[in-house]
């Protein structure tokens, strides 16, 4: 019975309320000597609150999509059938326009909401360069299938969810195919692929989406066996021009270190309450020695780029959660790397589903903007990227009504750029922002945690890093 079906939930809650009756009717009727009847009642007790925690477990984990199956509950999955040492490009020294073109089967996808908005489908790849095989999840935008779009190929943004985290969240727990449907179909959002490759590789382990000799090579898997697949099976446009990454919590950290390591790959990248420090996540591999955290954090590698990479950069994030690590950002950023910084107040939620899904809307127009207008971020300390229009569906988006649907966007949907930062890379309590809804009318350094001065990361306080 699967972890996350419905047919498990019915059975839980059928368990839950026999536990419940169960004492009320068996209480005085129980027979025997008094050791016999106090077990009997002891057991009925546990019955009752075993019952009652698993339901709870269950509705908590429907509802954030942290375990995909019973392998990732118990942590027997592991999807690593090799991790051989592929170099600083991850490539190993393959020719990857060599490699034959990845065919592969595509299923109807099972889970909640997984049929809703035309539908997400799956696959099993075997990754030819990283030694991952897992499950990869793709959503088509509706223009796919429609004739007059036959011949056009469309941008692709990849989807990391955090940790632990199932790709499955981003189409259960946050919606995404069902809020951009509509937006798509009336020319406000950009007809992106939506691909979610499974990250939760190893029992018990955030990869940091790292590549680890001997462990596992998740950097590769993300950036060239997943994107490889797409672009094969899929009419998507070439990499990097129309590739972008999106993520959450550890997901976060993932999309951004992935783009500013790789602009021959991405684009652009979204971060919503993530973090620079791959130790940010306590169970992270890339954070368990000075050597692994250097390299993998982004913050570090695009201070140290002596060429700044032609990125778009946004961040979200509350004070203490996601936000320092964004302006952290934003005050080293050269053009053509732009960032934008958007200052969540505490009213809109914590760090959980809640606050990641209504951001949705604004951040696949902020996508939009980027690759379909040629213009970039308009943060304080970044410049102005001169991104492509290789994709051809600038006619599919007025960008004036985009910015017009940005504004009148809802509480959590913000959109802002961080002020300037002090010396060591925090930012300063004074930063001017560009703010909607309910924020102050400057950043507010209340509650804030300063960033660690080597390394950008924002802390952890007062919001807990797992969704």
């Amino acid at each position: 019975m699967s972890l996350t079906g419905t047919p498990f939930l019915l059975t839980a809650i059928a368990l839950c309320a026999v536990a419940l009756v169960l004492p009320l009717v068996l209480w005085s009727r129980v027979r025997g000597p008094a050791p016999v009847r106090g077990a009997a009642r002891l057991l009925m007790l546990l019955f009752a609150q075993g019952t009652a925690i698993s339901l709870v477990f269950i509705l908590v984990n429907n509802a954030n999509s942290l375990y995909d199956d019973w392998a990732d509950l118990l942590g027997t999955g592991d999807h690593v059938q090799q991790a051989v040492d592929l170099g600083s490009d991850g490539t190993g020294g393959i020719a990857l326009e060599r490699l034959p073109k990845v065919r592969q089967t595509f299923r109807q996808a099972d889970g909640p909401r997984m049929r809703r908005a035309g539908g997400v489908r799956v696959t099993e790849l075997r990754g030819r360069v990283s030694g991952v095989n897992a499950e990869v999840y793709v959503w088509l935008p509706p223009q796919y299938d429609e004739p007059a779009y036959r011949h056009r190929r469309f941008p692709v943004v990849e989807l990391l969810p955090g940790h632990p985290g199932s790709a499955k969240a981003w189409f259960g727990s946050l919606k995404v195919h069902e809020q951009l449907l509509p937006m798509m179909r009336d020319g406000r959002v950009a007809p992106f692929i939506l691909v979610a490759p499974r990250t939760n590789l190893l029992a018990r382990a955030d990869t940091g989406c790292a590549n680890i000799p001997g462990t596992v090579n998740a950097e590769s898997w993300l950036s060239i066996d997943v994107p490889r697949m797409v672009t094969d099976n899929f009419r998507a446009v070439a990499a990097p021009d129309g590739w972008a990454t999106a993520g959450y919590s550890a997901g976060a950290h993932c999309a951004t270190k992935l783009a500013v390591a790789h602009p021959d790959r991405y684009r652009a990248a979204v971060s919503m309450s993530g973090y620079n420090d791959p130790k940010g996540e306590r169970s992270s591999l890339a954070g368990r020695n000075p050597d692994l955290r250097r390299r993998n954090n982004p913050y570090l590698m695009l201070r140290a780029d002596r060429v700044p990479p032609r990125i778009a950069l946004y961040f979200s994030g509350e004070s203490g959660d996601g936000y320092q690590a964004g302006a952290a950002i934003q005050t080293i950023a050269r053009p053509p790397t732009s960032v934008d910084v958007v200052l969540l107040p505490r009213s809109a939620g914590g760090h959980d589903m809640g606050l990641w899904r209504p951001q949705l809307p604004e951040v696949f127009l902020w996508l939009t903007q980027r690759f379909d207008t040629g213009t970039a971020g308009t943060g304080s300390t970044a410049g102005t990227a001169d991104l492509a229009d290789p994709t051809g569906t600038s006619a599919l988006v007025d960008t004036a009504d985009a910015a017009s649907t940005a504004k009148t966007a809802g509480p959590a949907a913000l959109s802002g750029a961080a002020g300037t930062g002090s010396p060591d890379g925090t930012p300063g309590s004074d930063g001017a922002g560009r703010v909607r809804g309910s924020l102050p009318p400057s950043p507010s350094s209340g509650g804030s945690t300063r960033a660690e001065p080597a390394s950008g990361s924002a802390s952890r306080t007062d919001a807990a890093r797992r969704p």
